[in-house]
């Protein structure tokens, strides 16, 4: 009796995991171009660093050249310094010289939920799920 109920606990707690695991993922706003939770967090991110630019631009005449001195610009947060993001890395790269800069959103393990993300100074997103997204991706659309 006592290893039925088991049994029976056990089963149940396998299909709630399986459940879970094959939910599709569910867009946070109308137009959400997220395919998974880990690239809605990746796209808030890029998001909320472009804004961080822009208003570091505005009261500094020239972009940010570390995501150190982005901390506190904006709803930037010193604890999104930290390039590692959970299922993705942040590559940021600025050129001083130019006033131009560069950042992508990396997948650990890059696949159609997991795509690759760029922005630079123009704030365009792009995207790329069969390698690391640049410049000349495409442009981020909704699915």
């Amino acid at each position: 009796m006592i290893m039925r109920r088991r049994l029976s606990l056990l089963s149940a707690l396998l299909v709630s995991a399986l459940v879970a695991a094959q939910t599709t993922y569910q867009p946070k706003f109308k137009g959400d171009p997220a395919r998974s939770e880990s690239e809605a967090d990746a796209l808030g991110y890029l998001r909320t660093f472009v804004r961080a630019q822009k208003l570091y631009k505005k009261k500094n005449n020239q972009f940010a050249t570390s995501l150190l001195s982005l901390a506190h610009t904006g709803s930037f947060t010193r604890r999104m310094v930290d390039p590692d993001r959970g299922d993705y890395t942040v590559q940021f790269r600025s050129h001083k010289d130019k006033d131009t800069f560069e950042i992508r959103m990396v997948p650990k393990q890059l696949d159609s939920t997991h795509r690759s993300f760029f922005a630079n100074q123009e704030g365009v997103i792009r995207a790329d799920e069969e390698k690391e997204a640049g410049e000349n991706s495409p442009v981020l659309k909704a699915d």
